[in-house]
């Protein structure tokens, strides 16, 4: 089941090293206690979390800019729950979670040991569709940064995952061949087609253990990668 010809490891940031929804929440609690106290923190959650999703799935088929995605994600959330707030509003808050976001750095459980582990043998390296500045604070705040010889993010190369000019981007900046590195990420179509179309091979990390053929490789857990690598 190892995997024997790998020597670079790509991985994905966002859902897969760091807790995005665990930290998203705690952001808008902070937001949200401050200047919204009736916004019931769970119930935006709820209806947050899809929006978000959809939002992102349109950015990065470039169907919507960067300001519309951090306005829309906002507005329909706020429009779901009912709650009445002015474009100012939502522009301040955007804004403010943009900041606040990289000071909560929950990572899924097993980061640091897979990484330690996987340091030995490998080189390892992130590619990511996050914006730049956040997720270089985010890599920096959580005590990632030492793990990864390159970052690759779609600022960089000008376009977003799945498309190939990001991976090519990523493989010629880490100097490392196709043929010989693995692509870890959450999203199926993002990273794992992604990688797969481009020639290298990919692992799913499966958190939610969502239904995937037999052909795709998963884990449920950061720590079951040492089934493959």
């Amino acid at each position: 089941m190892k995997i024997t010809n790998i020597k670079d490891v790509f991985f994905d940031l966002d859902h897969t090293l760091w807790d995005f929804d665990k930290n998203s929440e705690m952001t808008f609690e902070g937001i949200f206690q401050r200047n919204h106290p009736e916004v019931e923190i769970k119930i935006f959650i709820e209806k947050y979390v899809p929006i978000n999703q959809a939002c992102w799935k349109l950015y990065q088929y470039d169907k919507i800019s960067h300001e519309e995605l951090r306005y829309n994600r906002l507005k329909h959330s706020f429009d779901a729950i009912n709650y009445s707030v002015s474009d100012a509003q939502i522009e301040s808050i955007a804004e403010e979670y943009i900041q606040l976001l990289p000071e909560n750095n929950h990572l899924f459980d097993g980061t640091f040991e897979i990484l330690n582990y996987l340091n030995e043998n490998y080189k390892l390296h992130i590619i990511t569709n996050g914006f730049a500045d956040v997720q270089h604070r985010k890599i920096k705040n959580s005590k990632l940064h030492d793990y990864f010889h390159t970052v690759t993010n779609s600022e960089m190369a000008g376009v977003k995952k799945p498309n190939p000019i990001i991976f090519e981007y990523a493989l010629d900046l880490a100097k490392a061949k196709k043929e010989n590195s693995i692509m870890i990420g959450d999203s199926l179509d993002a990273d794992i087609q992604g990688a797969l179309d481009m020639g290298l091979d990919a692992i799913f990390f499966n958190e939610n253990k969502t239904q995937v053929g037999d052909d795709i490789k998963q884990v449920n857990h950061l720590l079951e990668l040492k089934k493959y690598l």
